[in-house]
């Protein structure tokens, strides 16, 4: 049967639709991803446990190979659609969403490496991983509250983020002070507590890209680039014409 041009058009367009949802739901699943191996990699640092971190350090690759096909799938949606408006935003949104995914999972990655060498010289006491292990939860909830902030397009989820990145940064600075103490205090904990000094950086650098994450969904919702500007010049920016 023939099918008019009207017709051809609908389906054509529910077709596009049906593509650019289907990528935003694979953003997703990488999201939850790069969720697991930072959960996992706490877990590792926090209980000594070797073999998870090994696992962490293994499974990366999956959250390697999802950036790489869904670029593939933006640079097709490019080629064949031409978006143009939101719909070309939406795309861009998506790159740069699924690079800083894929460089949140290298941060857990890392902090899973040095699980894994603590666990083999006998860690560090609780005293030292208490506050690395409040700040992962902090930044694990802010790394769920930008995909969840994705998949609702929510400007105001988004700029909550933002905001949450600052008491990250402030609890990242208190934690390095106190563990500059502790290497003070005991010359012989220099090298386990240094590795706690890089996971903490690794956790702040998470935040850092869920922050990333959050203002592309301000620029793909408004329209507005929002980089690189205060948190009161970013909610002017994102309520205007509110």
């Amino acid at each position: 049967m023939e099918m008019d041009s009207g017709n051809l058009g609908g389906h054509i367009m529910r077709r596009y639709d049906e593509d650019l949802e289907a990528i935003r739901t694979k953003v997703l699943t990488m999201g939850g991803l790069v969720e697991e191996s930072i959960r996992e990699a706490m877990r590792a640092l926090r209980d000594g446990d070797h073999a998870l971190g090994e696992k962490v350090v293994r499974d990366d690759y999956r959250v390697n190979l999802m950036e790489v096909e869904i670029d593939e799938d933006c640079q097709s949606i490019i080629a064949l659609r031409q978006p143009a408006a939101g719909d070309l935003r939406m795309v861009i949104a998506i790159i740069k969403t699924i690079t800083d995914l894929e460089r949140i999972g290298d941060e857990a990655e890392k902090i899973a490496r040095m699980a894994s060498r603590l666990s083999g010289t006998g860690g560090v006491s609780r005293r030292h991983t208490s506050g690395v292990q409040h700040l992962g939860n902090q930044v694990l909830q802010m790394v769920r509250d930008s995909l969840d902030a994705f998949a609702r397009l929510d400007v105001q989820a988004a700029l909550n983020v933002v905001r949450a990145d600052e008491s990250v940064d402030s609890e990242y600075d208190a934690i390095l002070r106190t563990l500059m103490t502790y290497m003070m205090e005991d010359p012989r904990q220099i090298s386990a507590v240094m590795d706690m000094v890089w996971c903490a950086r690794s956790l702040e650098r998470i935040g850092d890209h869920a922050k990333n994450i959050c203002e592309y969904i301000i620029f793909l919702v408004k329209g507005k680039d929002v980089r690189h500007i205060s948190l009161e010049q970013m909610e002017i920016q994102a309520h205007a014409g509110s």
